[in-house]
């Protein structure tokens, strides 16, 4: 149930939307699987088998976008579209051309695509509407952008805008460790990337190791920031930040899963229930961290 990695979003104050409401909004873009010659199909799908596209407990939706790719490796491509032009140059009496082999590749992918194999990742959506956060449950900023892309199609107006703080992720995190003061209700964990804002990039990474205050300092005198800290909120969740604002690594700790072991429950109530922890802990979580970034930057 747990997200892994968050790309956050600010949801509009003013937006309302009931669960069936948003439900007929993406009907109207559910998945179907792909024809004989599309590479590639999204859609909306249920998160939960047998159940809507929204899933929604005490004001939290959980929505579930799925992609389908057909699997066309570009060798497989090449040898047949190799053993064509042979055959092509046998019969015309010379090597085809750069625009032949390119009609060539591209008729060899047409025959091929009906015969290739799909994979299908799905990608989970979190809509908070109390506390107005819509978070994407994705590492690569390409998955994201599908998932943003296809809600900016069902929903009109788009209800959704970037998060801003005050103080960038970077220069928050080097002052942490600089300081060796985590803000108010965090810790500093064990990994740790600094990178040089010169053209070179040069970066530094401890991993399972804590930084040297002397060290930290060393690093920031010769240009380098902060740009991945490993955090704990609240001895409840810990997580690496990024200087993107991305939060990666999402783990809840043993506190959180003793406080969430019940006999008795269904599939359903335990779905239910693990959504509502997973929901509470991470909106508190988000609100600290802002906070800890110097509030949020109100738009101009």
């Amino acid at each position: 149930m747990w997200f892994k990695n968050l790309k956050v979003f600010r949801l509009s104050p003013s937006w309302s939307c009931t669960p069936e409401a948003l439900e007929a909004s993406l009907e109207k873009l559910a998945f179907q699987p792909g024809n004989a010659q599309e590479m590639q199909s999204l859609g909306w799908i249920a998160p939960r088998e047998g159940a809507g596209l929204v899933h929604a407990v005490n004001g939290q939706y959980l929505l579930s976008l799925r992609a389908e790719k057909k699997l066309l490796p570009s060798t497989v491509v090449n040898q047949v579209a190799r053993a064509r032009a042979q055959e092509i140059e046998e019969q015309q009496g010379y090597k085809p051309g750069r625009r032949q082999m390119k009609e060539i590749k591209e008729q060899v992918v047409d025959e091929l695509t009906p015969r290739a194999f799909s994979i299908y990742r799905d990608t989970r959506v979190w809509i908070d509407t109390r506390n107005h956060w819509l978070v994407v449950d994705a590492a690569a900023a390409a998955k994201c952008d599908e998932v943003m892309g296809l809600l900016a199609k069902a929903l009109d107006p788009f209800p959704v805008a970037l998060l801003h703080v005050e103080q960038s992720p970077a220069s928050a995190m080097t002052e942490w460790l600089i300081s060796d003061e985590a803000p108010a209700g965090f810790s500093i964990d064990q990994d740790t990337e600094l990178r040089s804002t010169s053209e070179s990039r040069a970066a530094v990474r401890y991993v399972r190791q804590s930084m040297d205050i002397d060290e930290v300092q060393k690093h920031v005198r010769a240009g380098k920031q902060c740009t991945r800290l490993a955090l704990t909120w609240a001895d409840r969740v810990s997580f690496v930040l990024t200087d993107g604002l991305d939060i990666k690594r999402v783990t809840p700790l043993d506190v959180l899963r003793e406080n969430q072991e019940s006999a008795g429950r269904n599939e359903d109530e335990q779905f239910d229930s693990d959504m509502a922890l997973m929901t509470g802990e991470l909106a508190r979580m988000l609100d600290a961290l802002v906070e800890a970034l110097g509030g949020e930057k109100k738009a101009v």
